[in-house]
């Protein structure tokens, strides 16, 4: 990484303007996938959030933001924020697979959930729900609040406690061992008229239910006051029971590693960029995994996953290890999780950890696991990771997925992770994916911003103060172009400029030849 005075760093990048369409990996289109890219030969940490805050994303250490408004399968930034997220049923089954798995061993059969392209995390779609069943509780509850909005209209809330309290009690006993007769036919049978003489004078003349209810709580009032207790009701009512709290995806993924079991699973964190001294060691083991997933997943012949192209794809990365003091103890940079099992590396995720997130790269396992969702289960273990780091770097709180692509099926499932916001396209501002979602529905492309005077924040304003790198040399635009007299590359250094951002553009050298 270049060095200046005062032992700053600087990335440095070659720019692409790639106007010509290339075949797209989600709907084969031939030619309908359009980006502007660029190699980087170095990147601080800083300057990769901000670029993938603005639609870029790394592959290796090229660099490439789709034409959103062109591409034929438009890919939205999305991220979740994870220490708000709570796992949903289906990622609740899939830590329950993988604890069934762990403590009894025996992989599941027939449950492969199939493989995107993007980062490898395994697609789930979700089919269409059932309809709602009312069970008969819910039936008779929905009954009695028609009789208690009935009786209030007409008593005291004290009488309409009782009398709901009676209603209750006639739901659920019913004729209970009789003949099959309607309640309704009861009472009509009770209120009818038998012949005799009348009214029994020698008996108490009948009372009413209410004054019967007004005289057993009045025996009750004496009763207590004979206790010793007051029979005087507080004017504060009583504190309603606490809500239990929903249980934390910690406690489900430690719930997924049960001990004694038949398996021992275990995630080790190693850097990729520079290698770690465990990096090394694992590389080939790693691999080898890589090489049988392409094959099996993505149907790549034996030759393409090459040791040299597994290299530049998901081991070499632009950004530097860095540290910092009130950043996380691992430091900034690119790293692999490896996943062992009984000591042997069934899947490894790759991420970068950035100043304000965890960026998922990519995701690979080995085949002979596909059953156990372990796409879905890393995630997981990512977005646990990210609210690990969160508590030593408290700005560190997103969960970046990569892209969202509504138009291909099998990406929709990264919006299951919630809470989460994807991107506008033109302001570079962050919306919550509920607002977004019927956008998507009428048009692949949408500006999400329902602000219609909103802008780009970090819009280019000056071209002349963008930084190029020319014979070694950092100077602003302007002051190439005047060395350089007739250059004509400004067109391609606007583009360029633009995309990235004013703050971008004069913090990252440009390389000029």
């Amino acid at each position: 990484m270049l060095k200046m005075a005062g032992n700053k760093s600087y990335t440095i990048v070659e720019y692409f303007g790639g106007e010509g369409g290339y075949r797209c990996g989600y709907c084969k289109n031939d030619e309908g996938n359009f980006s502007h890219g660029m190699w980087s030969h170095t990147m601080t940490v800083q300057d990769y959030q901000d670029l993938i805050d603005r639609g870029w994303r790394r592959s290796g250490k090229y660099v490439y933001k789709p034409k959103l408004n062109k591409t034929c399968c438009p890919q939205y930034t999305i991220r979740c924020h994870a220490p708000k997220f709570q796992p949903s049923k289906s990622h609740k089954k899939v830590m329950k697979k993988i604890s069934k798995f762990i403590s009894k061993g025996e992989l599941p059969k027939g449950e492969d959930d199939g493989e995107p392209m993007d980062n490898g995390m395994v697609c789930e779609e979700a089919g269409p729900r059932e309809p709602s069943k009312v069970c008969h509780s819910e039936v008779k509850c929905a009954a009695i609040t028609d009789i208690q909005k009935e009786l209030l209209e007409r008593a005291d809330v004290t009488e309409v406690q009782e009398e709901v309290a009676d209603a209750v009690a006639t739901e659920t006993s019913g004729p209970s061992r009789k003949d099959p007769v309607s309640v309704a036919d009861e009472r009509t049978t009770a209120a009818a008229p038998k012949p005799g003489m009348g009214a029994d004078p020698g008996r108490p003349p009948c009372r009413k239910a209410k004054d019967l209810r007004k005289e057993r709580r009045l025996q009750k009032e004496q009763i207590r006051k004979a206790d010793g207790v007051s029979s005087i009701v507080s004017a504060t009512p009583p504190a309603p029971a606490q809500p239990k709290l929903p249980k934390a995806l910690e406690d489900f993924i430690s719930e997924s590693l049960p001990e004694n079991s038949s398996h021992c699973l275990e995630v080790r964190l190693v850097r990729s960029n520079p290698p770690s001294p465990q990096f090394k060691a694992s590389f080939d083991a790693s691999y080898q995994v890589y090489k049988l997933y392409q094959m099996a997943i993505h149907k790549d012949p034996p030759d393409k996953p090459s040791e040299s192209q597994f290299r530049r794809f998901l081991c070499d990365s632009p950004l530097e290890a860095e540290h910092s003091p009130d950043g996380p103890e691992v430091g900034y940079g690119s790293f692999h999780q490896q996943y062992w099992l009984d000591e042997r590396i069934v899947a490894v995720g790759v991420i970068d950890i950035l100043p304000t997130c965890v960026s998922s790269v990519y995701l690979y396992y080995h085949p002979d696991f596909a059953s156990l969702s372990l796409g879905s289960y890393s995630a997981l273990r990512e977005i646990a990771f990210t609210r690990q780091l969160q508590k030593q770097s408290p700005k560190l709180s997103y969960y970046y997925l990569g892209f969202y692509i509504h138009s291909c099926p099998k990406m929709r499932y990264k919006g299951q992770y919630r809470p989460s916001d994807l991107l506008c396209p033109e302001t570079y501002a962050w919306v919550p994916i509920e607002q977004c979602l019927p956008k998507l529905e009428n048009s692949r492309y949408a500006r999400f911003n329902q602000d219609p005077d909103a802008g780009d924040a970090r819009v280019l304003k000056d071209v002349g103060r963008a930084l190029v790198l020319y014979k070694r040399a950092a100077m602003p635009y302007a002051a190439y172009t005047r060395k350089r007299k007739g250059s004509n590359d400004e067109t391609e250094v606007q583009q360029y400029a633009g995309l990235v951002g004013q703050d971008c553009a004069e913090r990252i050298l440009l390389y000029r030849s």
